[in-house]
């Protein structure tokens, strides 16, 4: 988490979205805020208490595993255009909501979430890693179509 926050600090994005519970309560105990706060309420495929992360708004949606709904695609487009802070609690799974997060983020905004047992991915959603991401998106849709 120390490393993460100097990242910041250092690259000064325009927006910062956390993706996954752990990820998310440790940015808000380093009082940190995120501007797009995207949690399930579980941790590694097990329940847990629900986190108490202060937003300013909070949207919930449904998003069974293994999918990215309409639903999920729109709250968090809905979330980033929105002047504060967001917190999305989905029904299902979190894990492929990094994909928009990405897509729908501003320029060289960085998206984080965890990676178990190895720590905290961050990317930098520049043009081409959402070049990368829209091309993932359409495969999984003209997928999901099939």
């Amino acid at each position: 988490m120390e490393e993460l926050k100097l990242l910041i600090e250092k690259e000064k994005p325009p927006c910062v979205v956390s993706v996954g519970d752990v990820v998310s309560r440790n940015l808000s105990e380093k009082n940190f805020r995120p501007k797009l706060l995207i949690v399930d309420n579980r941790v590694m495929r097990s329940n847990v208490e629900p986190m108490k992360i202060n937003a300013d708004e909070e949207m919930h949606v449904k998003n069974p595993p293994g999918t990215i709904t309409f639903e999920a695609l729109k709250a968090i487009q809905k979330a980033l255009e929105a002047p504060h802070t967001v917190k999305i609690v989905v029904e299902g799974e979190e894990d492929l909501l990094a994909l928009p997060a990405i897509q729908f983020a501003p320029e060289n905004s960085l998206i984080v979430y965890g990676q178990p047992r190895e720590g905290v991915v961050v990317v930098k959603a520049t043009l081409q890693k959402k070049a990368e991401v829209a091309e993932i998106l359409e495969e999984m849709r003209t997928n999901a179509k099939d």
